[in-house]
């Protein structure tokens, strides 16, 4: 542990990653969850829909490249609240855009908002979280992913209760919005207010330029995306779910309303599972065999999901997708951040790879499946998450002799 921080202060800290995880994953449920309704309240195809992804994707491709400056300006405490503010604006602009004012524009503009504040925090939460991985000494990274699964889960179940009791998307962004920024509020003061994950010295912190050249070195790096194709895969395959499981469910087998929001909450409850023990999983059995067996799970999993004749099976397949696809992010976060002294530079590397395709996919699947429909659209997630299996060997931990020696300045 830091020994600027006493044993409570890290506890705290902890805790509020945590939270900052279970905010994020709530938010992405609550516009998951919606998407029909959405859908149906602007008259949109999905090819439409798949615009709007898009708007969200470019906006949060932007946060993502622009998250270590605004962390070496604002620092981690302050650039993570303004960020979650952002999302939780964009969430509640959605709703209304789409049930008071029924304009596109304005879905526009939220979607935009929530996917530049998603995305800057998205990179800024998993480097928290490795700097405290790193001090513990454990693989505990996946709990924290568990925490943004669990965060969908109860925003999916939300957004099932609220198209159950015909509650409008408004109402229901607006209240999840508010509570976000609650939470946001009552949680990120507790992060310490120096830059822990990217500055082990805080009294000798190099210039913020200075870390934006070391952060573009990863780049440079063959390992940064031999990383990333693992991510990408399992990022394609997460995404891809979030955004279109409802609709495949829904539109694509044509069960009843409803029905999509309950196939979601089963993946992520797939997800959240296998994350909360995916540590002590990974430290017995390893991180390339773990991550081969569950992209065969996953790849089973989408397989199902599009072939079953029949509600039952097909919220199996999607339970065995979520499986699958849980610790794909979290173990390429695990082994990007394997040398100290690049941690943080190879972890936002690792993270746009994934975030990319988490984020820039579904708009493209969603223009794919109006030329060849959703359900056969989703066997492309198929063959994404067979290489990510195929290239898992990347995630490899480095041997001693592979890393660099940690500096202070």
């Amino acid at each position: 542990m830091d020994s600027a921080l006493t044993r409570s202060q890290f506890a705290r800290w902890r805790a509020a990653i945590f939270a900052i995880f279970f905010a994020s994953g709530l938010s992405i449920a609550t516009w998951a969850s919606r998407v029909p309704s959405i859908k149906a309240d602007l008259a949109l195809d999905n090819a439409q829909v798949g615009l709007i992804l898009l708007g969200m994707g470019v906006a949060s491709i932007i946060g993502i490249s622009t998250s270590p400056a605004v962390m070496a300006r604002t620092g981690a405490r302050r650039g993570m609240l303004l960020t979650t503010l952002l999302f939780a604006l964009g969430i509640t602009l959605v709703g209304l855009g789409s049930t008071v004012f029924a304009s596109v524009p304005i879905v526009l503009i939220g979607m935009a908002l929530f996917g530049f504040g998603n995305g800057s925090l998205d990179v800024m939460m998993n480097v928290e979280a490795t700097a405290i991985e790193q001090q513990m000494g454990k693989t505990i990274l996946p709990v924290f992913h568990a925490f943004f699964s669990f965060g969908t889960v109860i925003g999916a179940g939300l957004g099932a209760l609220a198209a159950l009791l015909s509650l409008t998307v408004a109402v229901h962004a607006s209240i999840m919005g508010a509570l976000i920024a609650v939470l946001a509020f009552a949680c990120f003061s507790q992060v310490p207010s120096r830059q822990a994950a990217l500055d082990p010295e805080p009294s000798e912190k190099p210039h913020w330029r200075e870390r934006m050249h070391v952060a573009l070195e990863a780049w440079r790096e063959p390992r940064t995306y031999l990383i990333g194709v693992v991510m990408l895969g399992m990022a394609f395959a997460e995404g891809g779910a979030n955004d279109w499981i409802a609709l495949g469910t829904e539109q694509g087998h044509g069960f009843t309303t409803g029905t999509g929001a309950v196939a979601l909450a089963i993946f992520s409850v797939g997800m959240t599972v296998v994350r909360l023990f995916g540590g002590p999983l990974v430290d017995r059995f390893g991180r390339v065999a773990v991550l081969r067996i569950l992209a065969v799970a996953a790849a089973s999993g989408i397989l199902l999901f599009i072939l079953a004749p029949n509600l039952p099976l097909v919220l199996v397949g999607a339970a065995l997708w979520g499986i699958g696809a849980s610790l794909g992010f979290p173990l390429g976060m695990s082994a990007a951040a394997d040398d100290p002294a690049k941690a943080a530079a190879r972890v936002s590397a690792a993270a746009t790879i994934g975030y990319v395709a988490f984020l820039g996919g579904p708009p493209v699947l969603g223009f794919i499946s109006e030329h060849i429909g959703l359900l056969n659209t989703l066997f492309i997630l198929v063959a994404l998450v067979v290489a990510s299996g195929l290239f898992s060997g990347a995630a490899r931990p480095l041997r001693e002799d592979e890393k660099t020696p940690v500096t202070t300045s």
